[in-house]
């Protein structure tokens, strides 16, 4: 992912994080993913994000069709988002956002739980790289010296007033695959 793409993918996610938080903050917790889902849609539609619900991906095995995956919501055509609504996320979760990347070709997707009074989120990143790559993504070292997965903590507002007045505060965290 060369710096451009980077700039892309975070400007995305975070247009993509203020309609999530939007939402979380209009409906609150508890509700079914479907009604998240199409709440999103809306939200999208008013910030002008393009935006499609339950888009198919083909899944092969060995060039041969074996199923499908439908993504909850395919966001310009590039980021996957996977809504839930569980008590905590888990490492199921994270695998389940890794398949869906690699069955669409993708190579971003949120991962968002709206169980929580406070929006659960988790931005998983699989990285189609070769070894011929001499940087890591985001240039943050050479490949030999960049293990992967490489955790990254991140702290992000709850909202934009949060954002001002720093009060509401949420953790995510980004693993490159």
């Amino acid at each position: 992912m060369n710096a451009d793409e980077r700039r892309y993918f975070d400007s995305l996610t975070e247009r993509v994080l203020g309609a999530i938080f939007e939402v979380a903050n209009t409906l609150g917790a508890g509700f079914l993913e479907k009604v998240y889902e199409r709440a999103l849609l809306k939200e999208r539609s008013i910030l002008g994000i393009q935006a499609v619900s339950q888009v198919s991906f083909p899944v092969t095995y060995k060039g041969e069709y074996v199923g499908e995956y439908y993504a909850d919501i395919l966001v310009e055509n590039a980021l996957v988002v996977e809504l839930k609504c569980v008590e905590r996320l888990a490492s199921q979760h994270t695998a389940q956002c890794l398949n869906y990347l690699r069955a669409s070709g993708r190579s971003l997707c949120l991962l968002v739980n709206f169980q929580r009074p406070t929006v659960e989120w988790k931005r998983v990143v699989h990285l189609f790289h070769s070894s011929a790559d001499p940087f890591c993504p985001s240039s943050l070292a050479p490949v030999a010296n960049c293990p992967l997965p490489v955790p990254v903590i991140y702290w992000a507002p709850q909202s934009a007033e949060a954002a001002r007045s720093q009060i509401i505060w949420i953790c995510f965290t980004e693993t490159l695959y």
